[in-house]
């Protein structure tokens, strides 16, 4: 079992303060759904717990296992067992999919792989992913459409297997069939060896990845945490039956 456990994590981006004291405690096992308006932090969150030099911690602390994550680099986070599956993920070109993963479990084990092991447990998560079949071994992610890109997230995520992956608004980009298909096997994942912190707008993604708590962000703080019940909330009242819940005034893109 493992554990997440962030306290009054404060971050500023230059002069601007998004991050104003977020308090969470993720285990192995649990998937918490972050919901919120845009621009109130959500995606400052995991980019900053992953060590993003953009982001400037003022305050507060995050652990993994007892392990201090902020005293950590970010190749340093990835081998505790952190992983961030990114909004936008990025082109590399020049450097294969299949090659850049098998470097990456070998970066994050500390372990060699044998070839043949390795091509039979990628190209069965791809499979489980239904990518063509040429895709793991293209160069990564360059010409990919973005729900291709998507699907080579949660392929890394399957082929890395971390302890608390973070998965920023992975349904961007997604239809219909490919979001079932990326959110059922992130969903049969979780489990004693894996737990993961989903940042979404929609309720669509929970339709296939069961919550186990769901908090509601509002101008860089936790304001609200319960189940699956908020979920239905939100998407019949959106974010003002918040305001009006708890007296907060706020406006999108603080």
């Amino acid at each position: 079992m493992s554990k997440l456990v962030i306290n009054d994590l404060q971050v500023k981006i230059e002069d601007n303060q998004i991050l104003k004291g977020v308090n969470l405690v993720v285990n192995s096992g649990e998937v918490h759904a972050i919901m919120g308006p845009n621009g109130t932090g959500k995606s400052t969150l995991a980019s900053a717990l992953m060590g993003h030099p953009k982001y400037e911690v003022t305050t507060g602390e995050a652990f993994l296992d007892d392990e201090d994550l902020l005293e950590m680099e970010v190749d340093e986070r990835a081998r505790a067992g952190l992983f961030l599956a990114m909004q936008y993920p990025s082109e590399v070109p020049g450097v294969t999919n299949s090659d850049f993963m098998r470097q990456a479990v070998r970066a994050t084990t500390g372990a060699e792989m044998g070839l043949i092991d390795f091509i039979m447990m990628y190209e069965d998560n791809a499979a489980d992913l239904k990518m063509r079949k040429d895709l793991p071994h293209r160069y990564l992610n360059e010409g990919f459409s973005g729900g291709e890109r998507k699907r080579n997230e949660i392929l890394q995520l399957k082929t890395l297997k971390p302890k608390i992956a973070i998965l920023d608004e992975i349904d961007s980009g997604l239809d219909i069939d490919a979001l079932k298909i990326v959110g059922e096997n992130v969903n049969n994942m979780v489990g004693p060896d894996f737990g993961c912190v989903l940042i979404t707008h929609y309720q669509r993604i929970l339709d296939y990845i069961k919550p186990t708590h769901v908090h509601i962000m509002i101008d860089g703080k936790i304001v609200l945490t319960g189940g699956a019940e908020l979920i239905a909330k939100i998407d019949a009242n959106g974010y003002e039956w918040v305001r009006e819940e708890l007296g907060i005034d706020f406006k999108e893109g603080n």
